[in-house]
């Protein structure tokens, strides 16, 4: 899957939150100081063309949706993450949040238990 620029996965997580939007609502949630229209219209045709937005035509303008669910994106993202830093190794990635994070022994608990029933 293609790796997407930094401006391009923020205009994507906006996608996802509102499922279809306008390119002014697109810009309604992107935080200050906002970018000009023409950059982020230019942003959405750019993620059009890798296959990653769709849209629907309104006369003139365009409403945008995803193409491409979040958790497809999702689990890409975090197996690159996982080949790059953790030498592919999950128990060295969560060991990395146990130790950085802060992730309480409860919170580890609920995380075997969730690998326990992912077999059944």
């Amino acid at each position: 899957m293609q790796k997407l620029a930094k401006r391009e996965e923020e205009i994507m997580q906006i996608l996802w939150k509102l499922e279809k939007a306008f390119i002014k609502e697109v810009i309604e949630e992107m935080p200050d100081p906002k970018p000009h229209y023409n950059t982020v219209s230019t942003i959405v045709r750019i993620l059009s063309d890798k296959g990653f937005v769709g849209h629907n035509t309104f006369g003139n303008t365009h409403q945008y949706y995803p193409l491409l669910p979040k958790e497809n994106y999702q689990k890409d993202a975090i197996s690159d993450v996982l080949k790059k830093y953790f030498d592919n190794s999950y128990s060295k990635m969560v060991a990395h949040f146990a130790k950085e994070e802060n992730i309480s022994e409860n919170e580890l608990t609920n995380i075997i238990d969730m690998i326990k029933t992912k077999g059944k």
